[in-house]
């Protein structure tokens, strides 16, 4: 018989997994298929622009002169990594975790979907202070950064273990 835990903790992860994708594939879409067609850049706040543009490599598009030929090497390598969150999320015992490395593995299925459909991830979010821009992003990275977010506060909630609710149940 499944344990009925494991299960709740696979379907957040999951939900959570499904939700991070899901932005991420319709906001690129939306940007690739209505909202830059002609690509441009479009001023939203004086701090913010819409601007398209392609990341063949890592963060920050670092290592992409090396990438940029072997866009399915760096999509299998976040492919296993999207997996490995997966299956931490599913063996944590904080609910806050497990939603947390659901939004880490879909931020990440994102960008590999579109590393493989297009040998880069597409980014648009575009933060700057006068002529300094902030590397452009996109909602995946956004659902990444959220997720580790919810990670470094859970990890500075107290726990109870196994035997404090013992304890307590005895004490009545």
């Amino acid at each position: 018989m499944a344990n009925p835990r494991l299960i709740r903790r696979a379907a957040l992860a999951g939900s959570a997994l499904a939700a991070a994708f899901a932005v991420d594939f319709i906001t690129k879409y939306l940007i690739l298929n209505v909202i830059m067609v002609p690509p441009r850049t479009i001023e939203i706040a004086p701090f913010f622009n819409l601007t398209l543009g392609f990341n063949p490599g890592v963060s920050f598009g670092m290592f992409g002169d090396f990438f940029v030929k072997r866009p399915l090497f760096l999509a299998g390598m976040t492919g296993s990594i999207a997996a490995g969150l997966f299956i931490l999320a599913v063996r944590t015992t904080k609910r806050i975790d497990t939603f947390a490395f659901g939004l880490i593995a879909g931020g990440a299925v994102g960008n590999v979907v579109d590393r493989v459909r297009r040998g880069a991830v597409t980014d648009f979010l575009d933060f700057h202070v006068g002529d300094w821009h902030w590397p452009a992003f996109n909602m995946a990275d956004v659902m990444i950064v959220v997720g580790v977010v919810l990670l470094i506060t859970g990890s500075l909630w107290p726990t109870r273990s196994i035997q404090e609710g013992f304890d307590r149940t005895e004490t009545r």
